[in-house]
Protein backbone atom coordinates (compact mmCIF):
# COMPACT_ATOMS: atom_id res chain seq x y z
CA UNK A 1 0.00 0.00 0.00
CA UNK A 2 1.05 3.67 -0.62
CA UNK A 3 0.29 6.65 0.92
CA UNK A 4 -0.70 9.86 -2.02
CA UNK A 5 -0.02 13.08 -0.52
CA UNK A 6 -0.94 16.21 -3.18
CA UNK A 7 -0.91 19.87 -1.85
CA UNK A 8 -2.59 21.37 -4.90
CA UNK A 9 -4.61 24.80 -5.46
CA UNK A 10 -7.92 25.58 -3.85
CA UNK A 11 -9.80 26.12 -7.10
CA UNK A 12 -8.77 23.01 -8.86
CA UNK A 13 -10.38 21.00 -6.06
CA UNK A 14 -13.90 20.20 -7.18
CA UNK A 15 -11.93 19.47 -10.68
CA UNK A 16 -9.73 16.64 -8.96
CA UNK A 17 -12.10 15.18 -6.97
CA UNK A 18 -13.85 14.67 -9.87
CA UNK A 19 -11.29 12.99 -11.78
CA UNK A 20 -10.37 10.93 -8.57
CA UNK A 21 -13.93 9.72 -8.74
CA UNK A 22 -13.84 8.56 -12.58
CA UNK A 23 -10.94 6.55 -11.88
CA UNK A 24 -12.54 4.60 -8.57
CA UNK A 25 -11.36 6.82 -6.00
CA UNK A 26 -13.70 7.04 -3.15
CA UNK A 27 -12.04 7.43 -0.31
CA UNK A 28 -9.26 10.43 0.88
CA UNK A 29 -9.04 13.12 3.51
CA UNK A 30 -9.18 16.82 2.05
CA UNK A 31 -7.28 19.36 4.64
CA UNK A 32 -6.47 23.28 4.05
CA UNK A 33 -3.57 24.38 4.18
CA UNK A 34 -1.24 27.11 3.62
CA UNK A 35 2.45 27.45 2.02
CA UNK A 36 4.71 28.57 -0.47
CA UNK A 37 7.02 27.34 -3.36
CA UNK A 38 8.58 29.03 -6.12
CA UNK A 39 5.59 31.50 -5.95
CA UNK A 40 6.68 35.24 -5.24
CA UNK A 41 5.87 36.94 -2.58
CA UNK A 42 3.00 40.08 -3.33
CA UNK A 43 1.89 42.59 -1.46
CA UNK A 44 -1.87 42.70 0.23
CA UNK A 45 -3.73 45.94 1.65
CA UNK A 46 -5.82 45.83 4.78
CA UNK A 47 -7.62 48.53 6.29
CA UNK A 48 -5.13 50.86 4.48
CA UNK A 49 -1.88 49.07 5.62
CA UNK A 50 0.28 47.11 3.24
CA UNK A 51 1.53 43.62 3.91
CA UNK A 52 3.26 40.45 2.39
CA UNK A 53 1.51 38.01 1.58
CA UNK A 54 4.15 35.25 1.72
CA UNK A 55 1.99 32.36 2.48
CA UNK A 56 -0.98 30.83 -0.31
CA UNK A 57 -4.39 29.38 0.69
CA UNK A 58 -3.68 25.40 -0.53
CA UNK A 59 -5.92 22.04 -0.73
CA UNK A 60 -3.77 18.78 1.21
CA UNK A 61 -5.63 15.40 -0.31
CA UNK A 62 -4.27 12.19 1.26
CA UNK A 63 -5.05 8.89 -0.15
CA UNK A 64 -4.09 5.36 0.80
CA UNK A 65 -4.57 2.91 -1.95
CA UNK A 66 -3.02 -0.22 -3.29
CA UNK A 67 0.10 0.19 -5.25
CA UNK A 68 -1.11 -0.82 -8.58
CA UNK A 69 -3.28 2.08 -8.04
CA UNK A 70 -0.39 4.74 -7.53
CA UNK A 71 0.75 5.77 -11.13
CA UNK A 72 -3.23 5.71 -12.42
CA UNK A 73 -3.95 8.37 -9.46
CA UNK A 74 -0.81 10.39 -10.07
CA UNK A 75 -1.53 10.87 -13.52
CA UNK A 76 -5.36 11.56 -12.72
CA UNK A 77 -4.14 14.20 -10.10
CA UNK A 78 -1.87 15.67 -12.47
CA UNK A 79 -3.92 16.20 -15.32
CA UNK A 80 -6.83 17.83 -12.90
CA UNK A 81 -4.74 20.26 -11.39
CA UNK A 82 -2.23 21.04 -13.15
CA UNK A 83 -2.64 24.91 -14.96
CA UNK A 84 0.88 25.53 -16.01
CA UNK A 85 2.12 28.17 -13.57
CA UNK A 86 3.95 28.22 -10.58
CA UNK A 87 1.92 26.72 -7.42
CA UNK A 88 0.28 24.11 -8.88
CA UNK A 89 1.30 22.03 -5.92
CA UNK A 90 3.21 18.46 -5.43
CA UNK A 91 2.88 15.61 -5.31
CA UNK A 92 4.64 12.74 -2.56
CA UNK A 93 4.31 9.07 -2.53
CA UNK A 94 4.77 7.08 0.87
CA UNK A 95 4.80 3.57 1.76
CA UNK A 96 2.39 2.08 4.69
CA UNK A 97 3.52 -0.49 6.55
CA UNK A 98 0.29 -1.03 8.68
CA UNK A 99 -3.25 0.22 9.13
CA UNK A 100 -5.53 -0.96 11.98
CA UNK A 101 -9.17 -0.06 12.06
CA UNK A 102 -10.60 1.80 14.99
CA UNK A 103 -13.50 0.07 15.42
CA UNK A 104 -12.31 -3.28 15.56
CA UNK A 105 -8.77 -2.62 16.55
CA UNK A 106 -7.75 -5.08 13.81
CA UNK A 107 -4.88 -5.00 11.88
CA UNK A 108 -6.18 -3.68 8.04
CA UNK A 109 -3.93 -3.74 4.83
CA UNK A 110 -7.07 -3.85 2.84
CA UNK A 111 -7.98 -0.90 0.37
CA UNK A 112 -10.92 -2.24 -0.92
CA UNK A 113 -13.30 0.36 0.58
CA UNK A 114 -11.07 2.78 -0.94
CA UNK A 115 -10.66 1.91 -4.31
CA UNK A 116 -13.72 0.43 -6.19
CA UNK A 117 -12.67 -0.43 -9.73
CA UNK A 118 -15.31 -0.96 -12.10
Amino acid sequence: MKKIEAIISPEKLTDTLKGLKSIGITGFTVSQAVGRGKQKETQGVYRGKNYKVTLRPKIKLEIVLSDYMVKQTIETIVASAQTGEDGDGKIYVYPILEAYNIKTGEADLSTDDLVNPE
